[in-house]
């Protein structure tokens, strides 16, 4: 462990008794502890428990439970690891939060992104900070804020002596032959308890629509954790520690798969209620190994050096976060509430690729260090105030922040000198060490104009500094350069030293009609526009030679943008009669438009018209729904990374659950018409391309087909 990440365990550790013995705590009643305070909720989008409790049963992959939220989309990435798309902002544009805890990629394809490590079983609650976020909920981010918390401890309560629960699932989906089950278990006493999880899940390459088998789908993932809750008197302490093994993921938008990644954390997070207000003190570390190789297991390997010359090119990483978080939230009167925070965050990133000759060449004699000592060091401090002083009706967020960003790493060098020696020679000579000072603000005003009619309008100016795969990756060599890139279109990436911080300036407006009891109705609109200084896009540096397919050598480079776009969101009750049920219909839709500012060329996956209807029903423990998903034609492109078009199209998905005492039972078929599509989002089907070339038969990227038909089940038991 560094000094740095041992600095900042200390303080994170020390500020828990320190932070504890600082004022007299108020006595609560000892039963459950809450999640998080929602400090700053204001503007967030929380989704619902039931489609949490649906996707629980029904997935491997969190992201999936974003689904649905009005502004959000998901790009296909790999089986448990989806990467989060907030209106057209995408991956380390949005900053994504587990238990409080900031975990970054550590692979050169974004392989293992945040949400691939949260248990879906283990999910309690889940906020959506869509563009205009609160400076407390996060900096470092322009396009929005996931903030995923694990389910409570739970404690027994007053008199109770102990209480043990738990429960298990399992549930199998006919495509791929998805198979995935969960437990997990608490014993408490009324101070103490103790809880621990568990899920596994694997699938075979799924089937699209026309009932081919779309190559590198395939994966297989464990999760276990251990959590240690205390609470007293106002007070609570929760240690919470896990391992992540995931022996292969197959990527079929990307060049390599995965064949081995292990993740090691461990939080700590001290909450206390004072006189003077609320105190959260989270302290955490997280420990990441990452293998890829295109020959990871012949039954996964899909890339073209596996297929053709049955030559492997071993990738490892080696990635560090650790960090604390000090926040406190102090009312000031029955009208104001200040809520301030201090953050440290620090990354650490070393990357090598074996040789696998030893014969100085393309891959060999030395090994290639694609990042050496790579470091990204956060400091950020802020301070929000939130009042409702000039009329009970109107209620307004004002925040500002400061980030500070120490990047750095050391000199590299390639597998030769001959092939590699010029790039690296010209990274080592540059300056590596930078540091960006980032000043965040955010406004946001709510209306409740009447009973009935809400309005917000928000304002903020965000920023984020590159990362260290932007910055610091250096090779422009066709092969090498085609293993750097996490947007699935097949083209290759080189870093650039001389990269600013990107910022943001949005606005947006909703508008929201609802009954006075906001449970029978609703419908709201929110339309926003973002400009974005020094985006982070690529310039042209020229054709990829490796791929054979007239795909592009692309390095990172500052540009100008702006997107703009509108999300609409409603839900109505039908029928609610005790006879028959509840009936409701519920739907999102939305579009996002970006052009890079110079030229007036697209910006890279931005979602066309989409929408997604549900039509509910329930009575007594029965639950279903019919979800109808239509999206029009992708007509707009990005022309530098050859994005392909996509035809529109309508899906229609089923499903039904059961509750009974402890028991629940879901059923469903997604794609019930076994419908041939492509997801706008979906990227290039690269390992298909891989796996169906030839010497003789060479072909531009298809788009990446998406799943066809199948049958899903699950059961859950609770004791």
């Amino acid at each position: 462990m560094s000094f740095r990440a041992l600095l900042a365990g200390t303080v994170a550790v020390l500020a828990l008794p320190m932070a504890a013995l600082a004022q007299t705590a108020i006595p609560l009643p000892p039963v459950a502890v809450e999640t998080a305070p929602d400090t700053g909720a204001l503007g967030a989008t929380s989704v619902p428990d039931d489609q949490i409790l649906q996707k629980q049963r029904a997935t491997g992959d969190t992201a999936g439970m974003l689904d649905g939220v009005p502004g959000v989309n998901l790009l296909p990435n790999g089986g448990v690891s989806s990467l989060p798309s907030i209106h057209g902002l995408a991956d380390d544009r949005i900053l994504q939060l587990l238990d409080g805890v900031q975990t970054t990629s550590a692979c050169p394809n974004h392989m293992n992104p945040p949400l691939s490590y949260a248990q879906p079983a283990a999910v309690g609650k889940v906020d959506v900070f869509t563009g205009v976020s609160p400076v407390s909920r996060g900096g470092d981010n322009i396009g929005g804020v996931v903030a995923i918390e694990s389910k409570s401890p739970v404690f027994a309560a007053p008199g109770e002596g102990y209480r043990v629960n738990g429960q298990a699932s399992a549930y199998y989906k006919s495509n791929a032959s998805n198979v995935g089950t969960s437990a997990e278990a608490t014993a408490a006493v009324e101070n103490l308890s103790l809880g621990v999880t568990g899920a596994w899940n694997r699938a075979d390459d799924y089937t699209s629509g026309n009932g081919a088998t779309v190559r590198s789908t395939s994966f297989e993932n464990e999760n276990y954790a251990v959590t240690g809750a205390a609470q007293k008197d106002g007070q609570t302490l929760v240690v919470k520690g896990g391992q992540q093994y995931i022996p292969y993921e197959g990527f079929p938008n990307a060049a390599m798969d995965m064949n081995g990644n292990r993740q090691a954390f461990l939080n700590i997070d001290y909450k206390g209620e004072y006189d003077w207000g609320k105190l959260d003190a989270l302290g955490y570390w997280n420990q990441i190994s990452h293998q890829m190789d295109d020959t990871s297991n012949d039954r996964h390997a899909e890339s073209y050096l596996a297929l053709t010359a049955g030559m492997p090119m071993p990738m490892n990483t080696k990635g560090m976060d650790t960090g604390y978080s000090l926040k406190a939230e102090v009312p000031l009167s029955k009208s104001d509430t200040l809520r301030i925070g201090n953050e440290l965050h620090l990354q650490d990133l070393n990357e090598w690729w074996p040789a696998t000759t030893p014969v100085p060449g393309m891959m060999g004699s030395n090994a290639f260090v694609n990042i050496k000592a790579g470091s990204r060091d956060r400091l950020g401090t802020y301070a929000e105030w939130e009042t409702t002083r000039w009329d009970p009706a109107w209620t307004t967020l004002i925040g500002v922040r400061n980030d500070v960003v120490w990047s750095n790493a050391a000199n590299v060098w390639g597998y030769s000198d001959a092939t590699y020696g010029a790039d690296a020679r010209a990274f080592n000579a540059a300056t590596h060490k930078k540091i960006d000072v980032n000043f965040d603000a955010t406004a946001i005003e709510k209306y409740d104009r009447t009973d009935v009619e809400t309005w917000t309008i928000g304002f903020a100016r965000k920023t984020r500094s590159p990362s260290l795969y932007e910055r610091y990756t250096w090779s422009t060599n066709a092969m090498t350069s085609s293993m750097i890139g996490w947007f699935g279109d097949g083209n290759a990436y080189v870093g650039n030293t001389e990269l600013k911080p990107e910022s943001a300036h949005t606005a947006s407006l909703t508008a929201e009609l609802h009954d006075a009891a906001r449970k029978d109705w609703s419908i709201a609109a929110t339309p926003y526009y973002t400009y974005v200084h020094n985006y982070i896009n690529v310039n042209y540096v020229g054709l990829n030679t490796y791929s054979g397919n007239g795909s592009n050598i692309l390095q990172f480079n500052n540009h100008e943008a702006q997107l703009y776009g509108a999300d609409l969101s409603g839900y109505t009750a039908l029928v609610d009669d005790a006879s028959l049920g509840h009936f409701g219909v519920s739907g999102v839709a939305g579009f996002v438009r970006g052009y890079q500012i110079n030229n007036g060329s697209s910006l890279y996956h931005m979602m066309p018209l989409n929408t997604k209807l549900t039509l509910d029903h329930k009575l007594g423990g029965w639950s279903s729904a019919i979800d109808l998903r239509m999206v029009t034609d992708k007509s707009e492109a990005d022309p530098l990374r050859q994005e392909k078009f996509t035809g529109g199209f309508a899906i229609v998905n089923l499903r039904t659950a059961y509750d009974w005492r402890n028991f629940r039972v879901d059923l469903g078929i997604e794609n019930l018409f076994d419908h041939q599509y492509y997801d706008p989002l979906g990227g290039a089907a690269v390992g298909d391309y891989y796996a169906n070339r030839t010497a003789k038969n060479s072909w531009p990227y298809t788009p990446l087909a998406s799943m066809g038909r199948s049958f899903d089940a699950g059961i859950t038991v609770k004791f």
